[in-house]
């Protein structure tokens, strides 16, 4: 059970969520348009992919900045946890697509050291973005948090699949690589986005934390 809160301690910690999630939007929006510029500059499937999934990512951090806005952010919980499953699905969707679309014969992508440096940048950032934002989510009690820390995390994944993928590439003309890292990355975000639809994203049931406690019962 998440331990009672004071008032001044959630209210320092919804702060928390509010400022995480604005970095987040604000680094992935950058991200974004770097990698889908390098993406077109260097035809590469990967890097466009990349920067789809981080417009994928502000859609779910906006989620829960919506969330942490209202005077009562526990009422928005479902709302904000059905569009973070909507999110990792259509998350799962880009990467399969363009997974599946260079392995079976899409153009072959030339050398990018802008994605590559980009890739890099996102391996070791995603990481500690991911960790703050679910440590404070899970002090907080929202299931929310958590989940969009958990897409967070992913996309921490897919960047060190298209870094693999891209060395891979320039180094070895293994062009096949961050294709099939990216449909194993696609499955576990499938399996994310069905835990955030049932609620399944946090210790406690989406219908305690929300007010209704008469439904669900805890998950692990």
């Amino acid at each position: 059970m998440t331990p009672t809160l004071t008032p001044d301690r959630r209210r320092v910690l919804q702060r928390r969520i509010r400022l995480i999630v604005a970095a987040t939007i604000t680094y992935n929006v950058i991200e974004a348009v770097i990698a889908l510029a390098a993406g077109r500059a260097a035809s590469s499937a990967a890097l466009i992919g990349f920067g789809l999934d981080s417009l994928v990512e502000v859609l779910s951090a906006a989620a829960v900045a919506w969330q942490f806005a209202g005077p009562d952010p526990h009422r928005r919980e479902r709302v904000a946890l059905k569009v973070i499953a909507v999110s990792f699905f259509g998350l799962a969707a880009v990467v399969t697509v363009d997974a599946l679309r260079s392995l079976l014969g899409g153009a072959a992508a030339d050398h990018s050291p802008v994605g590559i440096a980009l890739a890099a940048v996102s391996v070791v950032l995603m990481p500690a973005f991911s960790w703050f934002e679910r440590r404070t989510g899970h002090e907080l009690g929202s299931a929310s948090a958590v989940a969009d820390s958990k897409q967070t995390l992913i996309c921490s994944y897919l960047s060190a699949a298209v870094l693999l993928g891209l060395l891979a590439n320039s180094l070895l003309g293994w062009a096949w690589a961050d294709s099939v890292a990216a449909l194993v990355i696609a499955a576990f975000a499938v399996r994310e986005g069905l835990e955030a639809w049932r609620g399944e994203a946090c210790a406690q049931p989406v219908s305690a934390l929300v007010g209704d406690r008469n439904g669900g019962s805890d998950c692990c």
